[in-house]
């Protein structure tokens, strides 16, 4: 006699339904498991045997085979113990409760406690769409399972508690979603920035409309104290955003013990040493990489030149197209990367090209070599640059008149309401997802800017990727000044934000 059990199955973001199937027949006493399972999953026979063991249930010494249906994917992971420990209680008669309208995902301890797994949200959010009226999950994803409406979501600490639930002799609370108390962002505020008063204008821009920015300045000069300031001036995530999110950092398995919802944006600081596959995602099981995890935040990343500069070519597609592609025999993967990038990197080797005070050490050859390290395509890529000077001891020693980041937010939120309200129903949220088809609709110019724009055009000898950047920077501003028109103010301010291309990498 055949028996089933429902469970779920993950492939990149998304998760389908899985089919285990049980016989057992007379015959030598075996275990198979077939399905095209993974080592992990044909590992499971020995934790699942050993866990019914510790918790007193006879192991069948029968025949056993166990399908993993659909036979043609990939089973991967000890996520199948539990529903695999459920097919063969059922077969052997310890659960006779009908169990169609339930699933079961968690790895299984020897001691027959479960533990918890990754990829919960994205299988919860499956198993509704499937009809799943019940879902069992390992008690330390509870939280984020609940956080799906219109299912039940069991949270199992033990086979012992399983096995009581489902004979009916002790019941499981269901699990209630609890919103987790968001961090307090007071410790990082502009405010604490002494000075710096262009770059805090510029990062007011790009919170504003979602541009990539690099910061160039030698050591000291405040870089990363602004870049780490910047999650406190974005908008609050829509709810959307945040079920995104958190379904890409609950398969990467970065979510917190017990944690629901991810409410706060993303902030990723990969180091430098990081790998093509760290950064973009992939693996033998391909799993989320960086770029994906700063997925509707920010991506920080700190000395860039120290970057492989191969690795750093990674970007310049998901900078475009707001996703990234991973191919593998098994399919192709894709995972969303819409994020601000920020870097932030030394004029030269010794820190010092350009500086006020302190001599430069560096030969021409050694800095061109050193800025060199950044391709001109992914210098294109991004829309603003901005020069941070050393600060002066005046600004330093000022006890107050810096502006709180709850004001700039203000700025940054009624510009993304403006923003929302000019590409509803558009699927673009904010002005740097503007396409090229849409500047004769939106990025309207006076006669005063589209002149000023047409003279640096052809003055700068810019590229037409540097011009789509200007109109986008440039619609910003106007919409932080609540204009409809550009005007030939906007123009040179978005224009100063390019100045860098000129004045370090044209030496």
């Amino acid at each position: 006699m055949v028996v089933k059990c429902n469970s779920l199955g993950l492939f990149g973001l998304k998760s389908y339904a899985v089919e285990i199937e049980a016989d057992l027949s007379r015959g030598v006493a075996a275990f198979e498991i077939v399905g095209l399972p993974d080592t992990a999953v044909k590992e499971s026979r020995d934790r699942v045997r050993i866990a019914m063991k510790n918790c007193g249930f006879e192991f069948p010494a029968s025949r056993l085979v166990l399908n993993l249906a659909p036979a043609d994917i990939k089973k991967e992971g000890p996520l199948y113990d539990l529903p695999i420990l459920v097919a063969i209680l059922k077969a052997a008669r310890y659960i006779t409760v009908n169990t169609d309208d339930c699933a079961f995902i968690g790895e299984v301890a020897l001691s027959g406690d479960v533990r918890p797994i990754n990829g919960v949200l994205p299988m919860a959010i499956a198993a509704k769409e499937q009809g799943i009226k019940k879902l069992f999950v390992p008690s330390h994803n509870g939280n984020e399972g609940a956080v799906v409406k219109g299912i039940e979501v069991y949270p199992v600490a033990s086979i012992y508690e399983l096995v009581d639930h489902l004979s009916g002799r002790r019941q499981i609370e269901k699990a209630v979603y609890v919103q987790e108390i968001s961090p307090d962002l007071s410790a990082l505020d502009f405010s604490q920035v002494k000075g710096q008063a262009e770059a805090k204008r510029a990062l007011e821009i790009a919170a504003a409309g979602g541009h990539n920015v690099l910061l160039i300045g030698s050591p000291g000069a405040g870089k990363s104290m602004l870049a780490k300031r910047m999650t406190g001036i974005l908008p609050a995530m829509t709810f959307e955003e945040t079920i995104e999110t958190t379904k890409i950092h609950s398969i990467a398995g970065t979510l917190k013990k017990g944690a629901g919802l991810v409410t706060q944006r993303p902030f990723r600081t990969p180091h430098h040493t990081v790998t093509k596959i760290g950064l973009s995602g992939g693996g033998t099981n391909p799993k989320p990489g960086e770029i994906s995890l700063a997925h509707n935040g920010i991506l920080f990343l700190d000395e860039l030149p120290e970057f492989n500069r191969s690795t750093l070519e990674v970007l310049r597609q998901p900078l475009e197209d707001g996703t990234v592609s991973i191919a593998r025999a098994t399919g192709n993967y894709t995972y969303p990367a819409r994020f601000m990038m920020i870097a932030a990197m030394n004029p030269c080797p010794c820190g010092f090209y350009n500086h006020p005070k302190k001599e430069c050490s560096c030969t021409d050859t050694a800095v061109r070599r050193y800025l060199n390290k950044v391709s001109g395509p992914l210098l294109d890529r991004i829309d603003i640059h901005i020069e941070v000077p050393p600060v002066e001891y005046d600004d330093l020693s000022r006890k107050s008149g810096e502006e709180e980041s709850s004001l700039i937010r203000e700025r940054v939120n009624r510009a993304r309401r403006i923003q929302l309200n000019r590409f509803q129903d558009s699927g673009i949220l904010c002005n740097a997802g503007i396409d090229a088809s849409m500047f004769d609709k939106v990025c309207v110019l006076d006669e005063k800017a589209d002149a000023m724009l047409k003279k640096a055009f052809d003055k700068l000898n810019l590229t037409a990727r540097a011009y789509d950047r200007i109109m986008k920077v440039a619609r910003t501003i106007a919409d932080l000044d609540q204009s409809e028109i550009i005007r030939a103010a906007h123009i040179s301010e978005a224009i100063q934000y390019r100045a860098l291309d000129r004045k370090y990498w044209n030496r």
